[in-house]
């Protein structure tokens, strides 16, 4: 087995989804698949509890780690304390550790103009993605403390380029970017690690994004410098393998960023 032998990741958004060729279509997914790999246990959480059984019994009869699913909603009706604090426990009880916590999940109305975007729409997106990163963030530091693990966070070039028709996913996703920085400063001298990731990978919700809205894909949606989209596994999962080796530690305050393609810039 690898060097997370034994290591407990939660990783949030992580259920199987598929490309309408057959090929994974999750980052989510393809990272708990680079991390099963290296031999680490798993937390995947979700909204969709058959995505998250799929993505279990695949990993689990693939690479023979465990793998524990929460299903995990956070959004702007419900007790996200709560919520992020049962996948906690659950994990604490399951596993005894945390040692990465990787805050993928993101949900959003993409497509929509900032002028037509609606109130329940922007909180689609600040809930699932920046508030679930500080709750989860708040909820694993004591344990992250204990392991000197680390944090990867999802941002998104949508935030750094002001992509068309993706107001509310941009603001979320540089919200993280804010918070990321703020905690790799405060959390560096308790030996956690917290970084940034920016991909753009070809996945289920991106084709969908294309064929629901091919205006607003042909604007923003560019094949990167590289030639290709990031494989979610071996492009995306493999940064976030690299981001929690033991070996691998920025300075206080900086960030990793994988932007739109397929380099890698401190």
């Amino acid at each position: 087995m690898g060097f997370l032998t034994g290591k407990t990741a939660i990783i949030t958004g992580a259920g199987r989804a598929v490309l309408s060729d057959g090929r994974c279509g999750s980052i989510g997914y393809g990272i708990a698949t680079a991390y099963a790999k290296e031999g680490a246990n798993l937390v995947i959480t979700g909204r969709n509890l058959q995505k998250l059984e799929d993505a279990k019994e695949e990993i689990e009869r693939l690479y023979g780690v465990e793998v524990l699913i929460i299903q995990a909603d956070v959004n702007a009706g419900a007790n996200n304390e709560a919520v992020v604090a049962n996948v906690v426990k659950e994990t604490i009880d399951k596993f005894g550790r945390i040692d990465v916590l990787i805050n993928n999940a993101q949900a959003s109305a993409s497509g929509v103009t900032l002028a037509d975007h609606t109130t329940d729409q922007f909180n689609l997106a600040m809930y699932s993605g920046l508030y679930a990163a500080f709750y989860y963030m708040k909820a694993c530091y004591p344990y992250l403390k204990e392991s000197k693990g680390s944090v990867i966070n999802f941002a998104s070039g949508a935030g750094l380029f002001g992509n068309f028709g993706q107001c509310a996913y941009a603001a979320a996703k540089e919200g993280i970017r804010g918070l990321s920085r703020v905690a790799a400063t405060e959390w560096a001298r308790d030996g956690i690690n917290v970084n940034v990731v920016c991909p753009l990978a070809w996945t289920a919700q991106l084709e969908q994004f294309q064929n629901a809205y091919p205006d607003a894909f042909e604007k923003n949606v560019h094949t990167p410098p590289a030639g290709h989209f990031g494989d979610s596994e071996e492009e995306i999962g493999r940064v976030c393998v690299q981001l929690a080796s033991p070996d691998f530690k920025y300075m206080t305050g900086e960030t990793l960023t994988l932007e739109g393609g397929l380099g890698m810039r401190p």
